[in-house]
């Protein structure tokens, strides 16, 4: 897993451009919690701009007839005093996280222990992953936090073959990174 450096460029995906990023505009129910999300992967933020503009387009806070979607990219600059929290592989506490970021009332811990980190990162559960989640909050793997249904959701979301993300979550983590450019991916 990637860390956070001085110098990375970093990609966000979105049916507009995002120049400055405001936390309050972002959505509370991700993999790590509130937060302007940023990958390494150009790829994943295309794919994640299409999905962003259909979403925008079926909320009507753009036309139909939008034709594109965007990728912006930032630098990251000087890391200073930031707090971060950086999940090393797709484990079972990597799993937890996620599952309590987007299911209230459960692993109520490791959400509050999350609550003090400016950034998170790690391994994205992306849309080929939500089923497998979705089964695993359901506890069709067994009880969530048991053994088995940890390993079995572990095993079937193929942890080596997902991307990266991070997540800055205050604005002290919003301040270390500047807008470079965004180009335009045509939707299909």
């Amino acid at each position: 897993m990637k860390k956070l450096e001085k110098g990375m460029v970093l990609y966000h995906g979105s049916y507009c451009v995002v120049e400055n990023p405001d936390l309050r505009k972002c959505a509370m129910y991700k993999d790590f919690g509130q937060g302007f999300y940023l990958t390494t992967s150009k790829e994943q933020a295309e794919s994640f701009s299409k999905i962003s503009a259909t979403k925008a387009k079926s909320k009507g806070l753009i036309a139909n007839s939008e034709k594109f979607a965007y990728i912006t990219s930032f630098e990251i600059g000087e890391l200073g005093t930031l707090k971060i929290f950086n999940f090393e592989e797709a484990d079972a506490v990597w799993l937890h996280c996620i599952v309590s970021h987007r299911k209230s009332g459960v692993f109520s811990e490791i959400k509050d222990s999350m609550k003090n980190y400016d950034v998170i990162s790690g391994k994205i559960a992306n849309d080929d992953t939500n089923a497998t989640i979705l089964a695993y909050m359901g506890n069709v793997f067994g009880a969530m936090r048991s053994e088995q249904a940890d390993k079995m959701c572990e095993s079937l979301l193929l942890p080596e073959r997902l991307k990266d993300q991070f997540c800055f979550r205050s604005d002290k983590a919003i301040s270390v990174f500047q807008f470079l450019k965004s180009k335009k991916v045509v939707l299909e």
